[in-house]
């Protein structure tokens, strides 16, 4: 008999897992707050790597497609210092491992390679709970409840189902983001894009001090940024984002003597500033077995961005959907398979990005150092 599954979150890691399940006949839901693909946006670029996020799309049978999303020349890097001067820059050549890809369409690319109703969309969980024997009873917003015989909290950061298995919660790691757009820049705004170059612009203050720019091309010339602040909350607590003005004026003013086509990313932005904080879970974040249920993503192993978390999520949910097509009449034993090698995977790219990188981090990072942490 194969085992029915329970996915909440229609991310990339869900999906990833439900079209594996699929592919072996293992009957699959997955519940979304979302109430359509369409409700918000996505993210901006991800580079897909070839050791974890491309081999769990193999697993899905979706390298073709993929390769079809990949937007050639933007694995191209420059790293910047806070006046302009370019301190390492590297072209795009085809060779690298690690396409870039909007986000929103890998995830629309998942969507499109399940069957019609997989997705219910509109249903925010609010409420889990243990009902024996490896079963659990998600409760939506509406009222509606689902019992499972395996759940799978896909469901980000703030998990609905993470304290079945966890006491632990998302600490702030004393950095956000705040994150800007500038569309068609080549036009309206070349200095910008000069600087931003084909792919991925880093720009840092030598001297230290916590602030940083990072910005990727995106499709039409519109180039995405985050402006990286070293600050407590309660100084962003201090900012009207309601005034994208005044907001704007003032997270610029972190960025006092840097090149005006860098603050340009921060001043010049075609959509409010939104704020970004950052959180993560303890690194090494585990639990004990707790029967029918688990986590995947940023559920399991949030940490401090780094080029990684996506990727992660992807690799989870195709170890664990293998897992689960290995043992499917024994899934206490896929489960305990799947964590085996999930809790050293998380803890190893969250104890990466434990610290808050330094400027010599990122030179070392780049020219083929070793990992800093953004």
């Amino acid at each position: 008999m194969r085992t029915p599954v329970t996915i909440i979150g229609a991310g990339l890691g869900g999906l990833l897992l439900a079209r594996v399940l699929h592919l072996h006949d293992i009957p699959v839901t997955v519940y979304e707050a979302d109430p359509s693909p369409a409700a918000r946006t996505q993210g901006g670029m991800l580079d897909i790597h070839e050791h974890n996020g491309q081999l769990a799309l193999k697993a899905a049978d979706l390298t073709d497609e993929f390769r079809g999303l990949v937007l050639e020349g933007r694995q191209a890097l420059r790293l910047l210092d806070r006046g302009g001067t370019v301190l390492f820059e590297k072209d795009d050549d085809g060779t690298g491992t690690s396409p870039e890809v909007q986000r929103g369409e890998l995830r629309q690319l998942l969507l499109d390679a399940l069957p019609d109703g997989t997705v219910r969309w509109g249903h925010k969980a609010t409420a889990v709970r243990a009902l024996g024997e490896g079963r659990h009873e998600v409760t939506f917003a509406q009222g509606a409840a689902v019992v499972t015989d395996l759940l799978v909290g896909a469901d980000g950061a703030w998990s609905r189902v993470r304290p079945l298995l966890s006491d632990a919660t998302p600490a702030y790691v004393g950095r956000s983001f705040v994150e800007t757009h500038l569309y068609d820049a080549d036009t309206r705004h070349p200095a910008t894009a000069r600087a931003v170059g084909g792919g991925t612009l880093v720009a840092f203050d030598p001297a230290g001090n916590g602030t940083w720019l990072v910005a990727h091309r995106e499709k039409g010339g519109a180039l995405h940024a985050h402006i990286t602040l070293t600050r407590p909350q309660a100084w962003f607590a201090t900012l009207d984002f309601t005034d994208t003005a005044a907001a704007a004026a003032r997270i610029a003013e972190e960025y006092e003597g840097w090149a005006p086509e860098l603050t340009a990313l921060i001043t010049a932005s075609d959509v409010a500033p939104v704020l970004r904080p950052l959180h993560a879970l303890p690194v090494g974040h585990r639990w004990d077995r707790v029967p029918g249920v688990t986590l995947l993503g940023d559920a399991a192993h949030l940490a401090t961005p780094n080029g990684e978390g996506a990727n992660l999520a992807l690799q989870d949910g195709a170890e664990l959907g293998r897992a689960i097509a290995a043992h499917p009449d024994d899934i206490e034993t896929a489960l305990t398979e799947y964590e085996r090698e999930l809790f050293p995977r998380g803890a190893a790219a969250a104890a990466a990005v434990a610290h808050d990188p330094t400027p010599q981090d990122m030179i070392n990072f780049f020219t083929g150092g070793e990992r800093a942490g953004t």
